[in-house]
């Protein structure tokens, strides 16, 4: 796909900047009414497959994870999440955006990704109403360089 082409898919699918590759086992965690609906099915577009949900019995390669500040503790979500992928696997952690109901302060979110063995890569605008923070285990985020 040429640079063009690539630029013109980030605007129109909004997962597009979000790494996901074509095949990839993505399981959402978290799922409501509220979550961005265009960032699901860009997603499933990206990687040709629907997301798999809580139930789901085999690993995956990225966790997508929803959650709210009355969701409970972000860092026992996390732990749980890492139980769920792929050795090098990533969660991406998707929270209300400041001034939404459920926001979680950004220095939770750190201290919860720390305590829970994973490092912050990268932070998006994932919709209008939520933002994302790419997590992974500190071996995988060197493994990326």
């Amino acid at each position: 796909m040429s640079a063009t082409a690539d630029h013109a898919e980030e605007r129109t699918n909004p997962a597009a900047r979000l790494g996901f590759e074509p095949g990839q086992v993505v399981q959402e965690i978290g799922y409501d009414d509220d979550v961005e609906l265009e960032l699901r099915e860009g997603i499933e577009a990206i990687t040709g497959q629907d997301l798999v949900d809580e139930d789901y019995d085999d690993i995956a390669d990225v966790v997508l994870l929803w959650f709210r500040d009355e969701d409970g503790d972000l860092t026992d979500a996390l732990v749980d999440a890492l139980g769920l992928l792929e050795d090098g696997g990533v969660v991406w952690l998707m929270t209300p955006k400041t001034g939404r109901d459920g926001y979680v302060e950004p220095s939770d979110i750190n201290e919860a990704a720390q305590t829970a063995g994973l490092a912050q890569t990268k932070s998006v605008n994932a919709g209008k109403d939520w933002s994302g923070s790419r997590l992974v285990t500190p071996k995988a985020a060197k493994a990326k360089r």
